[in-house]
């Protein structure tokens, strides 16, 4: 509760110097916000903060918000967009917001809205092809994995990592899980493909493990059916401590390394460390994805806001005002990526100020590399994936066999991106 005072007053201090907006219209309006679960942005409180700071400059729009997850989120607003009911605003990232429904003609584009300062690489990644900006960015974070440094320390195996980079070469990074299953751990990481959730992780370590690709640059068609994938996946089915499970999805993961039964993770980040702070009894220790020389291509994270299409002037243009408030000015913005966990995406003073934690997190930054998220038949790419996995887990290892499950998913992946 202290907290969430601290952070009222804060707000009213913040917005009560920030520059006025004048409302556009006298006539009340209620616009709806759906939010998938990024950081703080689940959270009651603080969402109501926001919207009640909002309302003292624009007290005819009310906001309504309705709190989604990853399990059901996306069929909820599909529902929605087939009743004809879509959300004015929804906060998520570019695989939906432009790669799914933007790019079937049912977001309003925000290029006028995107303040100066947004990082090229983010900027371009909400960008579409004619120019048009489906999401308006808001954080950014380039995913990483993370081990239990005290069992690591204790099995010898920190000798094997750059502990001041962060990073560790494949090489390195067998023998490091090696040195924690000889040290009786049977579950040191495990390979999870019982849906989509989290696959950013799975993705990110097979194709860094030995210098493969994901998709093609221009974000035409899927790659990742290569010896290189292969082979990175031949070395994980081979590796002792490293399991395939069918079973369970990046949640399921998270809550075992939490609880200390698997010692490492493939989905992390620092919300997930924030998020769980309370239930770890270890000192975590996030990592980049292992590769060949030791220099990773990250799989990053993009996050802001959408608005819907919904043909109704009056709330999309509160829908506008809504986000505008809440990035255009920088003292406001810089609390607005705080309660996400995630990094700014501009440069901005004030955020973060003082925290050692995504001081260190913020490391992994600079190793993001291309958004591939945005490549059409993005849908069916993520299936094909984590059922591709499930296979590669149940056949012989060899890389001869992975190699005709990677080009079977492949192959019906970009089938799905020629036809869209």
């Amino acid at each position: 509760m202290k907290k969430l005072l601290a952070l009222a007053m804060v707000l009213c201090m913040i917005f009560a110097l920030a520059t006025p907006l004048t409302a556009f219209a006298d006539d009340a309006v209620t616009i709806s916000l759906w939010t998938y679960p990024i950081g703080k942005w689940t959270d009651e409180a603080t969402v109501k903060e926001f919207i009640a700071a909002f309302n003292e400059v624009h007290p005819e729009i009310t906001v309504k918000v309705e709190y989604l997850d990853y399990t059901n989120g996306d069929d909820k607003i599909n529902t929605a967009i087939e009743g004809g009911q879509a959300p004015d605003i929804v906060m998520e990232g570019p695989e939906r917001l432009i790669a799914n429904w933007g790019a079937k003609g049912l977001m309003l584009d925000l290029a006028d809205l995107v303040p100066a300062g947004t990082f090229e690489g983010v900027a371009s990644s909400c960008t579409t092809a004619d120019g048009k900006v489906f999401e308006l960015p808001v954080c950014m974070t380039a995913h990483c994995m993370a081990i239990n440094k005290d069992v690591f320390e204790a099995a010898d195996a920190l000798q094997y990592i750059d502990l001041e980079k962060h990073t560790w070469t494949t090489e390195n990074f067998f023998k490091a899980v090696q040195a924690v299953a000889d040290a009786g751990y049977d579950y040191v990481g495990t390979v999870f493909c019982g849906g989509q959730g989290g696959d950013q992780g799975t993705r990110a370590l097979v194709t860094n493990l030995c210098g493969g690709t994901y998709a093609n640059p221009e974000h035409t068609e899927y790659t990742y059916a290569s010896e290189e994938n292969a082979k990175a996946l031949s070395l994980l089915c081979n590796q002792a401590g490293i399991t395939f499970d069918p079973a369970i999805v990046a949640s399921d993961e998270i809550q075992n390394f939490v609880n200390g039964t698997f010692q490492m993770a493939f989905c992390w980040n620092a919300t997930q460390e924030v998020n769980n702070a309370d239930a770890l009894s270890f000192d975590v220790f996030p990592m980049a994805f292992p590769a060949p020389d030791g220099v990773p291509s990250l799989q990053g994270g993009i996050w802001g806001f959408g608005i819907f299409d919904n043909k109704d002037e009056a709330r999309a243009n509160a829908a506008k005002e809504f986000i505008k408030f809440l990035t255009e000015d920088d003292a406001v913005y810089a609390k607005v990526v705080e309660a996400t966990n995630f990094q700014p995406v501009r440069d901005v003073a004030g955020v973060y100020e003082g925290n050692e934690l995504m001081a260190e997190y913020a490391l992994m930054n600079p190793m993001m590399g291309d958004y591939y998220q945005i490549t059409k038949g993005w849908t069916t790419a993520r299936t094909e994936w984590w059922n591709m996995l499930q296979r590669v887990g149940e056949s012989d290892g060899t890389p001869e066999a992975i190699l005709v499950e990677l080009t079977a998913a492949q192959d019906a992946a970009n089938a799905a991106a020629a036809a869209e």
